[in-house]
């Protein structure tokens, strides 16, 4: 079940323990303090409110086992309730230097539990930064790069299933929907296909737009990811992205003329040619990846 936010004034969440952490400023006055304004060019809308965040961690579980890599923390909201929450560690990657500047009180506050690495994150290796132990990747991902990193992490996640425990991702309304889309809806695609083989997919916390500052355009949703496992037959990612570009690439058109000179896997994997993409399960999509392969 999806949850729901409520007014600011009836959130009522289970405190984690007082920390140093407690005692830094609060996060406006970071944001003032370092000329942390929100620039629409890095995708960035802030999550200031405790409880929202704390709320965010609590629903990724028991952290105290994890790295916890989170992307664009800004001036540190999350990054906060993810320490407070008991995060062995946190890696926090952020490209803006005025967040990175922000977030030292913080560093120093963690007890060393905490690691800022100023950096893009389309380019870091998450498995050769974070080596040890198992990792999550929990984060209010920037709405510019949110679907290119999360395409990226589930083919690390085909090649290495303990690549991540968990994501818990943040993105606009409209991506999560593409996400968790069942077979048939309309906006079920090629995002919803790999996802959905490669984990488990639930949209798990809807946030309206008056939560961020400044306030999008368009609503958030929480989504989690759990890998799954996946039989030794499984195709290669690269595999099942050719297959569903190409039958989603003309979705109005029936699979045996939008796959073109893939039409003949058709018959080979038992789906019928008078399909439309929109109308095929992930499964079979999968079967038709195992066709080309073969």
């Amino acid at each position: 079940m999806i949850s729901k936010l409520k007014p600011l004034s009836s959130v009522v969440s289970d405190p984690f323990p007082c920390t140093p952490i407690d005692d830094l400023p609060p996060l406006r006055q970071v944001i003032a303090d370092y000329g942390l304004q929100a620039t629409k060019a890095l995708g960035q809308n802030f999550l200031l409110d405790m409880n929202i965040t704390d709320k965010i961690a609590r629903l990724a579980g028991d952290l105290s086992a994890y790295t916890v890599v989170e992307i664009g923390p800004g001036p540190g909201g999350l990054t906060r309730s993810l320490l407070k929450a008991g995060a062995a560690h946190v890696l926090a990657i952020e490209f803006d230097p005025r967040a990175v500047a922000a977030l030292m009180p913080l560093v120093e506050a963690s007890s060393g539990r905490l690691t800022v690495l100023q950096a893009d994150a389309l380019s870091v290796d998450i498995a050769s930064l974070a080596p040890e132990g198992p990792r999550m990747i929990i984060a209010n991902l920037p709405y510019n790069i949110a679907t290119p990193l999360v395409i990226g992490w589930l083919k690390q996640i085909r090649q290495d299933p303990a690549f991540a425990s968990r994501m818990l991702l943040m993105f606009q309304r409209e991506v999560a929907d593409r996400l968790t889309s069942p077979v048939g809806g309309k906006t079920y695609g090629r995002l919803a296909v790999m996802a959905q083989w490669l984990c488990e997919v639930k949209r798990v916390y809807d946030l309206p737009a008056s939560a961020f500052t400044p306030p999008p355009k368009v609503a958030s949703s929480v989504v989690s990811f759990k890998p799954q496992k996946l039989p030794d037959c499984s195709p290669m990612a690269s595999s099942v992205e050719t297959v569903t570009a190409a039958a989603f690439g003309q979705r109005r058109k029936m699979l045996r003329s939008s796959l073109g000179g893939y039409a003949a896997l058709l018959e080979r994997a038992g789906i019928a040619g008078d399909l439309r993409a929109e109308h095929v399960p992930v499964a079979d999509f999968i079967r038709l990846a195992q066709a080309l392969e073969a």
